[in-house]
């Protein structure tokens, strides 16, 4: 059940007047609960709680921790179709998406989970003390990950659950031993209170410290912007708009004590199409683009929003496919009216641009909230020339740009912003003759794919999520898999310290037998 309330710790709360409705973008209605804005009242329980927890929270064990993601998992899952028919209400996304954006989401808290027990993510390391050294004795040194403290993280409008209340920053910053506070998108607060209300049921039925997760809702930015100003708060997690993601960096460097901002921002993921490629490939290339392009209506932070090639039979042929097949596709429905109007502005303004021609642009009629999908091509030059061209148009929205050479193209690419991903298209004698291209695609993304689509996120340790700004605003890090985990925690260190005063990873005995650095060695033994 729904109640339109925030979960201030594990009780409901709704003082708020300020009250909004989320929208259903498939019938073009709004949906029937009514939500209230957390007041500063609320903000400011959710944050003591938060900080009173994290007392508790950041000593207890990775099992008891690992204990708990599992019970978010289960939690979530027990919510059923109820959560399903939720999420499809509030984003006009399918019945598919949802299951599949749910497994997901669960497969991110059981991964945690198995760090967790494993335990060895804390990185501990021990130089042990010798000291009759001359002419200084050196002392005992130990070192390990700690949590940095409560986290307030912002639900993403394109993944209601994989990037939003139990998402990946949620889970990453709990197994980090962080109390979370979300800020709930306005877009799918019946989604977000559902899931939160599992995340409270398991926190209590593993003995978690109330005040260890809230959720909070919010109409506009108000809530979020008080949240991130609060003194309590240690840390940030955002996936969403350049606007956005800098908005909320800019006001977390002003504060007294700066915090970190982990934001996952925009991208146009380039797309790099080799001459020998397009010969010989360039139409099941097209077909399989189109689909790239126009997967769950463009709303993925990893859409190929930008394809470049160099001029000739191949890249024409290429492009002409493209467009005639991306017609084919119907129309799908964005996740809300004002998204929909954005992506209509931004790919009104690409269009006017001087030198850009409309390939195609699909113009049948299309159901209200439907995006029309479009195809467009200019030259390497114009592009270079003119910044507007390089902004990301967020939809089903692509642009072929049409290289003179292999200089030009090396340029293109250097004097692009900073991507999530950029992709390669080449044969495999072809690669090897283009070092320049990898190595400048390789300096402006965070993941470099060959011969495939950027579309599709693998969780898993090897996968990084992020890259140079405005990517991402630290591309030391990633956002997606267990390695996510880095970014809620700080090295600590304790010198000479009595043993039995140390955390289990430190001390001699090593009880939950991790592999240390001890004395530059890499050993799981005894001190």
């Amino acid at each position: 059940m729904i109640t339109g309330k925030n979960y201030i710790g594990n009780k409901l709360s709704g003082e708020g007047t300020t009250i909004y409705k989320t929208f259903n973008p498939q019938l073009n209605i709004e949906n029937p609960v009514e939500f209230s804005e957390a007041t500063q009242q609320e903000i400011d329980q959710a944050v003591t709680l938060a900080n009173e927890a994290f007392k508790t929270f950041r000593t207890i064990s990775g099992v008891k921790k690992a204990a708990f993601l599992n019970a978010i998992a289960d939690e979530i899952l027990s919510l059923g179709d109820a959560l399903i028919q939720m999420y499809c209400s509030e984003s006009g996304l399918s019945e598919s998406r949802a299951e599949g954006e749910r497994a997901r989401t669960i497969w991110q808290l059981n991964s945690f989970s198995e760090l967790l027990k494993e335990g060895g993510w804390v990185e501990a390391s021990i130089d042990t003390a010798i000291p009759d050294r001359t002419p200084n004795p050196k002392p005992d040194l130990r070192k390990m990950l700690v949590p940095i403290g409560p986290v307030v993280v912002f639900g993403a409008s394109n993944f209601p659950l994989a990037y939003s209340t139990a998402g990946g920053d949620t889970a990453a910053a709990l197994a980090a031993g962080c109390p979370v506070i979300v800020k709930s998108h306005p877009m799918h607060s019946g989604t977000g209170e559902l899931v939160a209300s599992a995340v409270i049921r398991a926190a209590e039925r593993t003995g978690m410290p109330n005040g260890v997760f809230s959720n909070l809702n919010s109409s506009g930015i108000e809530v979020g912007v008080q949240l991130l100003k609060h003194p309590s708060i240690k840390a940030v997690g955002f996936t969403g708009s350049i606007k956005g993601g800098r908005a909320l960096f800019d006001l977390a460097s002003k504060r007294p004590e700066p915090i970190p901002v982990f934001a996952e921002m925009g991208s146009i993921n380039p797309v790099v199409l080799l001459p020998q490629a397009l010969e010989e490939r360039a139409e099941s290339l097209a077909k399989t683009y189109a689909n790239s392009v126009t997967l769950g209506t463009g709303q993925f932070c990893t859409n190929p929003g930008l394809i470049l090639g160099i001029k000739g039979s191949g890249l024409d042929n290429f492009i002409h496919t493209l467009s005639e097949e991306i017609l084919k596709i119907e129309p799908s429905c964005m996740l809300h009216p004002s998204i929909k109007g954005a992506y209509d502005r931004n790919k009104e303004v690409a269009i006017q641009q001087d030198g850009l021609k409309v390939m195609a642009n699909h113009e049948d009629e299309a159901q209200v909230n439907y995006a029309q999908q479009a195809v467009t091509t200019v030259e390497g030059a114009v592009f270079l020339e003119n910044p507007t061209l390089h902004q990301e148009v967020f939809g089903p929205f692509t642009m072929v740009v049409q290289c003179d050479n292999v200089a030009q193209l090396e340029m293109l690419i250097l004097k692009l912003e900073g991507q999530l991903t950029g992709t390669l298209i080449a044969e495999d004698e072809e690669a090897t003759k283009y070092p320049q291209i990898i190595s400048a695609l390789q300096n402006r993304v965070g993941r470099l794919i060959y011969n495939g689509v950027p579309t599709g996120v693998e969780v898993c340790p090897s996968m990084v999520h992020g890259g140079p700004y405005p990517a991402s605003t630290d591309s030391r890090f990633t956002a997606v898999g267990v390695n996510s985990i880095k970014r809620w925690v700080r090295p600590f260190c304790f010198q000479n310290w009595p043993d039995q005063l140390l955390p289990d990873a430190l001390k001699n005995d090593n009880p939950l037998n991790i592999t240390r650095l001890i004395n530059n060695i890499q050993t799981n033994r005894k001190l």
